[in-house]
């Protein structure tokens, strides 16, 4: 059915959900629902969304959960969503008052594609921050920057649904950095279709984050997105190159920074999958790419940090 689905994930916000939802309600363009994923909150979120959807003419819908993560509850809303495209939109974030309007016009235009993003507003501690050069959003063939750093923010996400039947669902298995995956396995098939103008308000900077949380492993699990994508075999030799130099680049850093903090078994792990990425560069590229089993020792790690 054609309209607009509001996905918002949320978690012990119940201080900062009013404010997202009603920076939805506010919208030139009225989605068609909105699904609050509530992912085992402790405080008031339920009575919270109870009120605001009283008197709230978008319907709303309340799901509750057991606590599994962003991309447990982002993939619950997107089953159970309704409309043809949806919007995410992280129950911390909040949206310009014309942020669905553009988008959605943007993207009726252009038929062919599947995904948009906007540009964002940043504020820590309320304090307005400059993004650096890398942090700027890109457009089209975005796939290069994805591997570098999660190049979308994911309150600006206007997607079709039908996007999920090609790539498949966020990774559940990731409690952090699960967008980062998901923008790899689309970026390296799909182009982003960017409204250049700042749409959306991040806020960051607090310790109950789930970047915050996970900072200290967040490279052993971008290291692991990039594996998973080079052994499914889906890359083009000049995206594969691109993914194993910056693979190489990620596992050195780790490695390196995990011989520093006497950490040194896990240190060895990482450089030695910086060895194979480095004998791989180092020669024509054979396909399909020959994963050597060791490079699942990430996953084997990954429960230290979940």
């Amino acid at each position: 059915m054609v309209g607009i689905s509001v996905i918002i994930p949320t978690y012990n916000r119940a201080s900062f959900l009013d404010r997202a939802l009603n920076s939805v309600q506010q919208q030139t363009l009225s989605c068609d629902e909105i699904i609050v994923v509530d992912d085992g909150s402790i405080d008031n979120t339920r009575d919270s969304v109870a009120i605001f959807s009283r008197q709230c003419e978008i319907p709303v819908r309340y799901i509750y959960q057991d606590n599994q993560g962003p991309a447990a509850a982002r993939n619950r809303g997107i089953k159970e969503s309704g409309f043809s495209f949806i919007a995410f939109l992280d129950s911390d974030d909040h949206w310009q008052k014309n942020k669905l309007e553009l988008q959605y016009k943007k993207l009726l235009t252009k038929p062919d594609v599947m995904i948009s993003h906007t540009r964002e507003k940043w504020f820590r501690r309320g304090v307005h921050l400059n993004q650096k050069k890398i942090h700027q959003p890109g457009k089209g063939d975005i796939f290069e920057h994805c591997l570098k750093i999660c190049a979308v923010g994911m309150s600006t996400v206007m997607v079709r649904k039908e996007l999920f039947q090609e790539i498949g669902l966020f990774n559940k298995e990731l409690r952090c950095c699960e967008d980062y995956d998901l923008w790899l396995r689309v970026s390296s098939r799909f182009p982003f279709l960017l409204v250049d103008e700042p749409l959306t308000i991040k806020e960051g900077g607090r310790e109950d984050q789930v970047s915050y949380q996970f900072r200290v492993g967040m490279d052993r699990l971008r290291i692991r997105a990039i594996v998973d994508l080079i052994k499914e075999q889906s890359l083009s030799t000049e995206q594969t190159k691109w993914a194993l130099e910056e693979l190489y680049r990620k596992c050195m850093v780790y490695g390196n920074g995990c011989l520093k903090h006497k950490r040194a078994a896990e240190g060895k792990e990482y450089t030695r999958l910086a060895e194979w990425v480095e004998s791989q560069l180092s020669c024509d590229l054979v396909f399909p790419v020959s994963v050597p089993e060791y490079l699942d020792c990430n996953k084997k790690n990954l429960s230290k940090i979940l």
